[in-house]
C-alpha cells in the first residue's frame, strides 16, 4: 500500500482512512494481478496499461470512479445499495457500509470487458 501512502495520510479522520485502507487491501487480495497507480491525485487500478478503478475522496464521502460504461451497467444495483451516482462515478457515504459483492462485481467487469483494450480509457 506504499503506492497509496500519501493519499491515505491526506485523511484527517482515523476511521475513513482505516476504512480506505481496508477497501484496498481489500482490492488488492482479491485482484492481485491489478497494478496500483496514482495519477491525478487519485489512487487506481489498471490492468496492462487499462484503467480498472479509481477513488477520491470528499468531507462526506468517498467517490469510486469504473468509467461510464461500468456505471451505466451497474446503475440499479448502484441505486439498490444506497449510493448516488453521476455519470462518472458513485458515492459511499463515510458511514455507509461498502457493498463489496458490489464492487467486486464492477471490477472483474471492466476486468473481463477491457481485457482486449489497448488504450488506458475506452474509446
Amino acid at each position: 500500500m506504499n503506492e497509496f501512502k500519501d493519499f491515505l495520510e491526506s485523511i484527517d479522520n482515523a476511521s475513513h482512512k482505516e476504512k480506505m485502507e481496508a477497501l484496498f487491501e481489500w482490492i488488492s487480495e482479491t485482484f492481485p494481478n491489478l497494478e496500483i497507480t496514482v495519477k491525478w491525485n487519485q489512487p487506481m487500478y489498471t490492468d496492462h496499461g487499462t484503467f480498472i478503478i479509481a477513488f477520491s475522496k470528499s468531507k462526506a464521502h468517498f467517490s469510486v470512479a469504473p468509467e461510464p460504461k461500468a456505471l451505466a451497467e451497474f446503475t440499479q444495483k448502484i441505486k439498490a445499495a444506497g449510493y448516488s451516482q453521476t455519470n462518472n462515478l458513485f458515492r459511499i457515504k463515510w458511514d455507509q457500509d461498502i457493498d463489496y459483492v458490489l464492487l467486486k462485481e464492477i471490477i472483474q467487469y471492466n476486468i473481463d470487458d477491457k481485457a482486449d483494450c489497448a488504450t488506458f480509457w475506452r474509446t
